[in-house]
């Protein structure tokens, strides 16, 4: 699980920012989940759920994009660079110091046991690199990198010192440890191969094929249908279609350019097959029986759930992090909120998973009387800065009262992170248009 991750000088995030999954004197009751550290008496409570709230273009998107790109760093830059690759990164571009380096760090429990793991790098290398586990509640070191100098903590150190020779300066250790096997390193490395993996729109026809995927496998096909009829969309059956040859090879192609960048250049995160470029067909119960359709016949917000399926059902079967970006679009406030108790319920997530979403639905936070859905310490803002940067805080630097009226106070501008918007300047602006 997801102790806190924490980065600066990453998209517009100009200065230090940190999202913590602990809990807080201020979660709701039943909400935390204990993590017993190995080999101790003692343990962690954890929060299954953390929801991004803030304007337009305010960097909501960009606080998962963030965890998005240290997991491409670290899956992606040892196999998919050369020595005269640059480094992936998506520094803040709103100033002229390309030289101020980026950093990202984050505390995880793999099999009970706390590990941190971080990185500096710039442009053209790695600067700074370390990993620390606490085996037996203390401190210990797995490997600290300056530059090109690595400094081995327990594990085996000769074969560390052989990786060594493959190290190159624009690649992470970790990356490359994982690549030469070297089993100390090997739980890190799967942990961000599981986790912080981003549904956004630029990858949803990939999640829909896979969704669909999902029902071919044994016991995936009830649970993949459970999830669409209880969204009351009518949906009753799913397949997969096979595609002409020569569609098919561009799509393999395309695929193949997606696996390392987006339609933006930047990077995914993740990894998608070949047979995730499948079409999909849907079967609605019609009044003669099941009739077909393909997805460009299907609302937005059908394809938009059926996209979301696999990655949710994954993360609460693995005990994984997922980031939903947009978690409210295109879907009816109920569903979202049915979606975000999957993760909070201990019953659907028995296994400790974890999403971090971005939304504009204030329904979610809920209030004390009615039950509230997401607690006062699950709740972050992101407000755009006056030099274009991002601030992204936590709603407990306003100590809110355990009865306060959340959405109503956040829309009256209570907790910042609200479009500056006035009636007369849209007037003014129409004005100037001609006629």
């Amino acid at each position: 699980m997801l102790i806190r991750f924490a980065a600066s000088n990453v998209r517009s995030f100009r200065d230090a920012i940190e999202i913590s999954m602990a809990t807080t004197r201020m979660t709701e009751p039943g909400v935390g989940r204990h993590i017993e550290w190995q080999h101790s008496g003692s343990g962690i409570d954890l929060l299954p759920a953390a929801g991004i709230f803030g304007a337009n273009a305010s960097g909501k998107t960009n606080a998962l994009r963030a965890m998005a790109d240290m997991t491409a760093l670290v899956l992606h830059s040892f196999r998919s660079g050369t020595a005269s690759s640059p480094v992936a990164r998506n520094r803040f571009l709103l100033d002229d110091v390309s030289e101020r380096p980026t950093t990202f760090e984050v505390d995880l429990v793999i099999d009970g046991i706390r590990h941190t793991y971080g990185f500096e790098v710039n442009d053209s290398r790695v600067l700074e690199e370390w990993a620390f586990w606490y085996p037996r509640g203390r401190r210990a070191l797995l490997f600290e990198r300056g530059g090109s100098n690595v400094q081995f903590g327990g594990g085996s150190k000769t074969q560390g010192r052989e990786i060594l020779r493959l190290l190159r300066p624009n690649a992470l250790f970790l990356s490359t440890a994982a690549a030469a096997g070297y089993v100390p390193l090997e739980g890190l490395f799967r942990w961000f191969s599981e986790n912080f993996l981003l549904a956004e729109a630029a990858n949803r026809s990939l999640r829909q094929a896979h969704t669909v995927e999902m029902m071919q496998r044994e016991g995936g096909r009830e649970r993949v249908l459970n999830l669409l009829r209880v969204a009351d969309l009518g949906i009753e059956n799913a397949r997969l279609v096979s595609l002409d040859p020569e569609v098919l090879e561009r799509l393999q192609r395309a695929v193949r350019v997606l696996n390392d960048l987006d339609d933006e250049g930047e990077p995914f995160g993740g990894e998608f097959s070949v047979d995730d470029a499948s079409a999909v067909r849907l079967g609605h119960k019609g009044a003669s029986g099941t009739v077909e359709l393909d997805s460009e016949d299907e609302s937005l917000g059908t394809v938009v759930w059926l996209g979301l399926i696999s990655p949710i059902l994954e993360a609460l079967a693995e005990g994984s992090v997922f980031l939903a970006d947009e978690l409210d679009s295109s879907l009816h406030p109920h569903l979202v909120r049915q979606t975000i108790r999957l993760f909070q319920d201990p019953t659907t997530n028995p296994h400790g998973a974890q999403m971090v979403f971005n939304a504009f639905d204030l329904t979610v936070l809920g209030d004390a009387a009615a039950g509230r859905l997401l607690g006062r310490d699950q709740t972050w803002f992101t407000e755009k800065q006056s030099d274009g940067s991002t601030n992204l805080y936590p709603l407990t630097d306003f100590s809110p009262r355990k009865d306060e009226a959340l959405a109503d106070r956040y829309l009256r501008g209570r907790y910042g992170a609200v479009p500056i918007i006035d009636h007369g300047e849209f007037e003014s602006a129409l004005e100037l248009v001609e006629p």
